[in-house]
């Protein structure tokens, strides 16, 4: 690629991670980590357990121990910010704790981080007409599928560039399941919000992205379009390391 060519590619990203290493303390987790993600892309991130999904979304939203690399986003080094500093430069993070506001009620989780733009209280209630239901009730009295769709309606209030969302789907009824699928179908499909999703369920989530990345130990093991990948369940079973038959729902 020109050096032309390599420049008006880095113009059009939203993201772009560049030879990063992180991890926590003394122990280093992820290494030579490069990608980009583009304004409106969706990215599926798999990998099996253990092998630094998590410590990625915390490390692009700063909270883990960074050894080398740069990250931009939106033509800003933000490789020095801090978490606060990077919600505010447009970063939503949904992360597997949820982190609601459980002695606020509904209403006031979200008004507290509400901030100017197309997602407001009343759009959120229509993505998600449970919290509408309960949009009195504390966060203590939800359900865990009620609670992540709270920490997504939170999220959404900073009407961020890019959503980071830490498996979102994990430990919740079929049912709430569905509706959250639905919900980010929406979100990342028809409104076009970039976003990186992990997530257990490859089959679940590889409809809903235009590429995947799967990490092992640490690096990147494969990075390409998420339709040849989830057309491929041999490949795909055989990058996660799933055992089993080839229709079978490849987990990490």
């Amino acid at each position: 690629m020109s050096e032309k060519n390599m420049s008006e590619k880095n113009m059009s990203d939203l993201l772009t991670l560049d030879g990063i290493g992180a991890g926590y303390g003394e122990a280093q987790v992820l290494a030579d980590i490069s990608f980009s993600l583009a304004e409106g892309e969706a990215l599926a991130l798999l990998g099996r357990n253990g092998t630094g999904k998590t410590t990625l979304i915390n490390t692009i939203m700063g909270l883990t121990r960074r050894r080398a690399g740069t990250i931009v986003f939106n033509g800003r080094d933000i490789t020095r910010l801090r978490p606060d500093q990077r919600a505010l430069a447009g970063i939503g993070w949904v992360p597997q704790e949820r982190n609601i506001f459980r002695s606020l009620s509904v209403e006031e989780n979200i008004t507290a981080v509400l901030t100017p733009g197309p997602w407001d209280l009343e759009r959120i209630f229509g993505l998600f007409p449970r919290l509408a239901e309960r949009r009195r009730n504390l966060g203590t009295q939800l359900s865990g599928g009620e609670q992540q769709m709270l920490a997504v309606g939170r999220a959404l209030a900073l009407n961020p560039r890019l959503l980071l969302l830490d498996e979102p789907l994990e430990g919740l009824a079929p049912i709430i399941v569905d509706e959250l699928l639905a919900a980010l179908r929406r979100i990342v499909v028809e409104e076009k919000m970039a976003a990186i999703i992990v997530e257990q369920s490859a089959r679940k989530i590889l409809p809903l992205t235009e590429r995947a990345i799967i990490l092992d130990r640490g690096t990147i093991a494969h990075q390409g379009p998420s339709p040849e990948l989830a057309a491929d369940a041999v490949r795909l079973a055989s990058l996660l390391g799933v055992a089993g038959k080839p229709g079978a729902d490849a987990r990490h």
